[in-house]
């Protein structure tokens, strides 16, 4: 079996009597773009600060190429790329000096890649830091991020700030890597975004993983949904087993509803009988997943930057 590149088992982090990661389990793999994601304050940022170094874990381990994270921090950086949601940048410099600076404190130069990254995300590289915008100085560090020859990279909320043409060249960027054999973690409340590049997923609530696995394997946790006309009524319908949410249109003869998937072939097969006239089914996103676990607190917001 493939030897993980991350590991993290039973990682628990207390500031106080706030407990903030609670018995924290994942592991990524080699060539594994990996999506991590849950609203804000749920306990994102507070892992990626422990897998850096940056803060210790109370309790658990956490290991990067096989190596404890907070104690062979210093090496481990030496393999990794990183681009938090907010980056701060030295006013003065300029885009171009700030990209070049990173890329030597990583032992790496700049490069015909670094221009190409600049033309794709459309930056001036002569302006200084203080005149650009959010998503200007995001551009800055995703620019020497992707220059880097990494092993490993850590994106936390990256595309904060970013144009959907900007959004577009980075999930390129990451693809790419992904193509070339490099494990990413995506840190992310931007579910379309999780949606369109990660090979398996983990949401977290409250400090705490609720559910890890491939898109595909969580599908059967939510719905499908239908609309459908037949020939026939169909009165028996709303009271079947897995349909809900039955909606009737001007015709009669027109609903639509949502079905869970372990009762999709008996449903199917019941419109079958009556005459279908017209049936259109949208498979369950991971918008839909992730509001099976936030739908309770009714105050969340999972899609909004």
């Amino acid at each position: 079996m493939t030897t993980p590149i991350l590991k993290i088992a039973n990682v628990q982090k207390n500031f106080g009597p706030v407990q903030a990661l609670k018995k924290i389990d994942f592991e990524i793999y080699p060539g594994e773009v990996f999506g991590f994601i849950g609203p804000n304050g749920a306990g994102k940022s507070t892992t990626i600060r422990v897998l850096l170094g940056i803060i210790r874990a109370s309790h658990g381990t956490a290991t990067l190429f096989g190596q404890d994270v907070w104690r062979d921090s210093v090496a481990i950086h030496r393999r990794i790329a990183y681009v938090p949601g907010d980056v701060y940048l030295w006013p003065n410099l300029s885009g171009g000096e700030i990209i070049d600076l990173f890329l030597r404190l990583n032992g790496q130069t700049h490069s015909a890649r670094t221009d190409e990254l600049i033309q794709k995300f459309q930056l001036d590289p002569r302006k200084k830091a203080r005149t650009y915008s959010k998503g200007n100085r995001q551009k800055v560090a995703l620019i020497a991020a992707f220059s880097t020859d990494a092993d490993f990279y850590i994106f936390d909320e990256p595309t904060s700030g970013l144009d959907p043409l900007n959004e577009q060249t980075f999930q390129d960027e990451v693809l790419q890597l992904k193509r070339r054999g490099k494990s990413v973690l995506l840190s992310s409340h931007i579910l379309s975004e999780v949606e369109k590049m990660c090979d398996r997923i983990a949401i977290i609530r409250d400090g705490r993983i609720i559910e890890t696995g491939t898109l595909a394997a969580m599908r059967h946790l939510t719905r499908t949904t239908v609309d459908v006309r037949t020939v026939q009524q169909l009165p028996e319908l709303a009271a079947m087993a897995g349909v809900h949410g039955v909606q009737a249109h001007a015709d009669a003869n027109h609903v639509s509803f949502a079905v869970d998937a372990d009762q999709l072939t008996a449903v199917m097969q019941y419109l079958s009988a009556h005459q279908l006239v017209s049936l259109t089914t949208a498979p369950p996103t991971l918008a839909d997943l992730f509001m099976r676990y936030y739908a309770a607190d009714g105050t969340r917001s999972v899609e909004g930057k």
